[in-house]
């Protein structure tokens, strides 16, 4: 029964790593698709949301049914629960590449407002994020998610400072304050992506570890 059970955790994280890797390409590619100012790849992000949503479903159903077959217990049942949360984690991140992508339709109907230098750095680090928290979860390795919640604060910093010099063009000048705000709320898009890879870290310390940090910035840092 056990090794069954081992069988179809194996698959369930196997099935994680899969769709964190169709998130990561959205994201990357929403990013680019801003960057290069190509509507068409946008339009692809967008077209390629239905591939994570049913990637979604068939993971919890995956945990439901191994939950209901094999009734795991301790660290097999902690696992499967974290399973579902990181799920749909990933899911929401697929979303915000999708509006990323949407606000990139909306700003090519204008020139470009500024270099754009700050949004793909942050987008870098994002997907950095994203990658290591999943790493973290397969490897059960809580160093590293300790790691990926420490970014998060680089992240928030990107945000404020896009958020001041946006500010200040609209200010400066009220023809830019549309595309200002599609920027701003990229800008945004991407804090709530490096925001649920924090999550994914945290549930893995808690898996690995049995603390729960969420809320407690001063516990994440080792001691």
């Amino acid at each position: 029964m056990q090794r069954h059970l081992d069988q179809e955790l194996t698959q369930l994280k196997e099935a994680l790593v899969r769709m964190a890797g169709l998130a990561e390409q959205s994201i990357g590619l929403s990013v680019k698709a801003l960057v290069s100012r190509d509507a068409e790849m946008a339009r692809q992000v967008i077209a390629s949301d239905d591939a994570i949503n049913q990637m979604e479903i068939e993971i919890d159903e995956l945990c439901l049914r191994t939950l209901a077959l094999y009734q795991p217990e301790a660290g097999d049942l902690r696992l499967i629960a974290m399973a579902l949360k990181i799920n749909n984690d990933l899911e929401r991140m697929g979303d915000q590449a999708v509006n990323i992508a949407e606000r990139t339709v909306e700003l090519l109907k204008e020139p470009l407002l500024k270099p754009l230098i700050d949004i793909p750095r942050m987008a870098e680090l994002a997907q950095r994020m994203v990658k290591d928290s999943l790493d973290a979860f397969v490897q059960l390795d809580p160093a590293k998610a300790k790691a990926v919640c420490e970014q998060d604060d680089a992240v928030d910093r990107y945000d404020d400072q896009i958020f001041r010099e946006l500010l200040t063009y609209m200010m400066e000048d009220t023809k830019a304050i549309t595309r200002s705000v599609n920027l701003i709320l990229v800008s945004r898009h991407l804090e709530r992506i490096a925001d649920h890879a924090t999550n994914i870290a945290e549930d893995v310390i808690y898996l690995v570890e049995g603390r729960n940090i969420k809320h407690h910035a001063q516990d994440r840092s080792p001691a």
